[in-house]
């Protein structure tokens, strides 16, 4: 059982070593091999991998293809039966990855795999997610009711930022900072690789929706906890600019979805209206705080 961790670098040569060097200290219960994917980085050379890691295997893609690109590259050139694809931004603490896969391995109807992700200072990111719906919207929007119900059944019926990330449940959608899936999934995908109709953003979901076309579930394991620097370090500035970014990747996943219809013109005003006021109450305060506002 060979997991195949497949890294992409773009011009972040000391984080991605430190993402490397904390599998490599951490990963014990599995035989693994780690391919990193440089990206075209025009500020890295990647041949500085291999005198760091002698040991990894080292993709140099003549373009920056985006993530999804970045990964089939890397997956091309892996041999595991499991493959992760882990951000370079992350940090290994525990053997997260044996704990993946031993669970991956333990039922056939898994899609994909994601873990308990955190910030640096800790805090929780809600990377365990329910497929956006028209109905999940309107209840959003209800939320002191939803706080009347208990945790547990809340947390079900909606997870994303309603669920503390405290239990392994089945979810609609893991983050691509850390999934695991096996390789012979990828053969009945469309193109028989990873869909990379986006450069940036918004893969992760498409992924998981298509392994649940396939029939197959998604799980969060909230045993094991992997850092994740992700947009942590990132202006307040620059996060506002992603919002809306993620505003359009949303729409169009809903699209690939459910179609153009009805439910979909009803959802999309909804949704819109919502994360547009979302959007420039964090632009608000942020020009008269200078702090982004979660």
């Amino acid at each position: 059982m060979l997991v195949s961790v497949v890294i992409i670098n773009y011009n972040t040569f000391h984080i991605t070593c430190n993402c490397i060097a904390s599998v490599q200290q951490h990963t014990h219960g599995v035989p693994y091999e780690i391919v990193l994917v440089d990206n075209a980085s025009p500020n890295d050379n990647p041949d500085e991998f291999l005198v760091r890691f002698p040991n990894i295997t080292l993709v140099k893609s003549p373009v920056n293809g985006g993530f999804a690109a970045g990964n089939n590259l890397g997956i091309a050139a892996s041999a595991g039966d499991i493959v992760l694809l882990l951000n370079s931004d992350t940090l290994l603490t525990e053997d997260s990855i044996s704990i993946a896969a031993q669970k991956l391995n333990s039922d056939e109807t898994m899609g994909a795999i994601g873990v308990r992700l955190t910030y640096t200072d800790g805090r929780l990111q809600h990377t365990a997610r329910r497929f956006r719906s028209l109905r999940n919207e309107l209840l959003d929007l209800a939320r002191p009711i939803l706080k009347l119900m208990p945790y547990r059944k809340r947390s079900q019926l909606m997870l994303n930022q309603y669920f503390y990330g405290n239990y392994d449940t089945w979810c609609d959608w893991v983050s691509g900072a850390f999934m695991m899936f096996r390789r012979q999934v990828l053969a009945q995908l469309p193109g028989g690789k990873l869909d990379e109709r986006f450069f940036m953003y918004g893969e992760d979901q498409l992924w998981c929706y298509q392994f649940t076309e396939l029939g197959l579930r998604n799980y969060y394991i909230a045993s094991t906890t992997v850092i994740h620097i992700h947009n942590a370090s990132t202006a307040a500035s620059k996060q506002l600019q992603l919002l809306k970014k993620f505003v359009t990747m949303e729409r169009l996943i809903m699209q690939y979805r459910i179609g153009r219809g009805l439910e979909y013109q009803l959802f999309n005003m909804v949704f819109t209206a919502k994360e547009m006021a979302r959007y420039w109450i964090k632009v608000l305060v942020y020009r008269l705080t200078g702090r982004k506002m979660r």
